[in-house]
């Protein structure tokens, strides 16, 4: 069984035991346990259940197991002939999440 969830603006099909890299959610912390409410479809085969725009009554449960960061980006600007540069980096927040329980 398989489910699609949504977190993050993103949307991700996850089943039973799989690790994800999600956004960070604030206030979490390693070996909490986070819950997946806007669920979009559950099931497989014939079973698969389709919400509009969600799934009444489905949640998916997971396990933080990591916080990190993404490799760095560099955003430069410049404006040529005008003695303006502007260097920064950026490194993005993401959890890994173990999904541990699929509830229908």
């Amino acid at each position: 069984m398989y489910a699609i969830i949504k977190t993050g603006g993103k949307q991700y099909r996850v089943a039973q035991d799989d690790v994800i890299e999600i956004e960070k959610i604030k206030g979490l912390s390693v070996d909490d346990e986070v819950s997946f409410d806007d669920v979009l479809a559950v099931g497989e085969g014939a079973d698969l259940a389709i919400g509009t725009p969600t799934v009444e009554g489905a949640t998916v449960k997971g396990q933080v197991l990591e916080l990190c960061k993404s490799p760095k980006v560099i955003v430069y600007k410049y404006k040529p002939k005008k003695d303006y540069r502007r260097k920064q980096g950026h490194r993005q927040p993401f959890m890994k999440v173990k999904i541990t329980k699929i509830e229908k």
